[in-house]
C-alpha cells in the first residue's frame, strides 16, 4: 500500500491517554456539546463517506455526538470559512482534503486565511489516484501514452473534476514531469460527470481517485495505466506506479485532514487529535476505508499534520503557477 502513508490526550505525545484524562478535566470538558464536523463537499461523495464513518465512531466514543454538516460552495471556500470563523473551542471542526493546500494559490481573495485562521489537528488518511484512458486510445502503457502525447501536442484532451481540483493538479504535475506534454484540460463538475465522456472518447485521459476509478478499470471499460502512490494497490496489483512506469518520483494523493479554528487551546487540539487517532486505529475502520483505497493514519500529531500541509503547499504552488490555474 501507500508508503506515505480514531483517545483523549492531555498533551502531544500522550495520544493513548484515557479519554477522561485529568489534565483535560482541568481545562474543561471537550466536547461540551455536539461537535459539528463541517465537510465542504456534497453529501455522499468520496470525502463525505469517510467523514461520516469517522463521525459515527467518534459519537460512540465521546460523551457528545459528532454531526457531519455539508457546506458546499466556491470549491471548499464556504465550508472552510464557516470553521475559520467558528468559536475556538473544538466544537466546530473542518474535514477537508488536498484542496486546502491549493486555496491561497487559486483564490486571489479569500474571506479567511487558510494558514493563519485554521490549524491542522490530524491527517486521517491518503488515497492514490489511478490514470485511465479511453479504450480506443492507441496506448497500452504509460510510456506509450507519453510517446503518443509527445507526437501529437495539443491533439488530445484530459478530464478533471473541476478547475483547481486535486485531479486537475495531479494531471498537470504528470504532464510537467513527463516532459512538458501538451494535453488540453476539460473540467467537469465531478468524476460522475466526466466519466461518460471518457467512456465515449470525448476525452482521452483522466486521473481519478482510485476507489472511483476501480470499477471501470476492473470491468475493462477503460484502460488503467498507472497508480499515483509510492506502491501498487492490492485491488489491481498488475497496474504499476508512475515511477515504475517511467515517471520517476511522481506521487500524488488526495488526502483527508481535520482542522480547527486557530487559537483553539492546545489541550483541546490534543484531545481532538487523540480521539481521531483512536478511531483511525480501529481495525473495522481501517478495513472499511481500505476498501475505499484509503490508507488510514493513526499516528499523526498536530505538528506532523501541519508539516504535511506545509509540504503539500510547497509541492502544488509551483504547479498551479506554471499551469496558470485560477478559480472559475
Amino acid at each position: 500500500m501507500i508508503q506515505r502513508r480514531h483517545l483523549i490526550a492531555g498533551a502531544a505525545g500522550l495520544a493513548a491517554a484515557p479519554l477522561a484524562a485529568p489534565a483535560l478535566r482541568a481545562q474543561g470538558s471537550w466536547p461540551s456539546a455536539p461537535v459539528r464536523l463541517v465537510v465542504p463537499f456534497a453529501a455522499g461523495g468520496p470525502t463525505d463517506v469517510p467523514a461520516r464513518l469517522i463521525a459515527d465512531e467518534l459519537s460512540k466514543m465521546l460523551p457528545q455526538r459528532v454531526i457531519v454538516e455539508n457546506r458546499t460552495g466556491a470549491g471548499v471556500v464556504v465550508g472552510s470559512d464557516v470553521v475559520a470563523k467558528a468559536p475556538k473551542d473544538g466544537q466546530t471542526l473542518l474535514y477537508t482534503t488536498i484542496a486546502h493546500a491549493a486555496l491561497r494559490s487559486i483564490f486571489p481573495r479569500l474571506p479567511f486565511d487558510p494558514l493563519a485562521d485554521l490549524t491542522p489537528v490530524a491527517l486521517t488518511g491518503v488515497i492514490p489516484m489511478l490514470m485511465m484512458v479511453n479504450k480506443e486510445v492507441p496506448a497500452n502503457s504509460l510510456p506509450e501514452l507519453i510517446a503518443l502525447f509527445k507526437a501529437n501536442p495539443g491533439k488530445y484532451d484530459y478530464a478533471s473534476t473541476g478547475n483547481g481540483a486535486a485531479l486537475h493538479l495531479a494531471s498537470e504535475l504528470f504532464l510537467r514531469q513527463a516532459g512538458g506534454l501538451r494535453v488540453n484540460h476539460i473540467p467537469y463538475r465531478g468524476s460522475a460527470a466526466a466519466m461518460p465522456d471518457l467512456l465515449n472518447g470525448t476525452v482521452a485521459m483522466m486521473l481519478d481517485v482510485a476507489n472511483s476509478a476501480l470499477p471501470f478499470v476492473t470491468r475493462g471499460e477503460v484502460k488503467g495505466l498507472a497508480i499515483s502512490g509510492a506502491s501498487r494497490i492490492p485491488q489491481v496489483p498488475n497496474i504499476p506506479t508512475f515511477s515504475e512506469a517511467g515517471v520517476p518520483g511522481y506521487e500524488a494523493y488526495t488526502w483527508h485532514m481535520v482542522l480547527a479554528p486557530s487559537g483553539t487551546p492546545e489541550p483541546v487540539v490534543a484531545a481532538v487529535n487523540g480521539a481521531l487517532n483512536k478511531v483511525m486505529a480501529m481495525e473495522s475502520v481501517k478495513q472499511r476505508l481500505s476498501d475505499l483505497t484509503m490508507e488510514t493514519r493513526s499516528d499523526t500529531t498536530p505538528a506532523s499534520a501541519k508539516k504535511w500541509l506545509d509540504d503539500e503547499i510547497a509541492k502544488w504552488e509551483p504547479v498551479i503557477k506554471a499551469a496558470g490555474i485560477k478559480a472559475d
